[in-house]
């Protein structure tokens, strides 16, 4: 592209401008809770389609969090608490 070619659009807009209009673009599509839910949910579909990736985000999760309770390399039995009687079978 030249570099004398004119700017066109917002493109020859003030900056202060162009971060208003940025601004109320992003505040009109936030708004639309509903709009937003259904962009984060397809974007989580198409991120947890790669195995690999998910398995390195558990390995993470998994070392920090035996990090912060100490028992980071400890078999998984030992982990957890016995379960209490009366307990629901369905919680870890």
């Amino acid at each position: 592209m030249p570099t004398d070619a004119k700017k066109r659009g917002l493109a020859s807009a003030k900056p202060e401008t162009r971060r208003a209009v940025a601004k109320k673009g992003g505040q009109a599509v936030s708004q639309n809770r509903e709009h937003m839910a259904q962009i984060g949910k397809k974007g989580g579909q198409a991120v947890s389609q790669n195995r690999e990736h998910m398995a390195e985000i558990g390995r993470k999760g998994g070392e920090s969090h035996g990090r912060r309770t100490g028992t980071e390399g400890a078999p998984q039995e030992s982990r957890r608490e016995p379960k209490k009687e009366g307990e629901d079978e369905t919680r870890g």
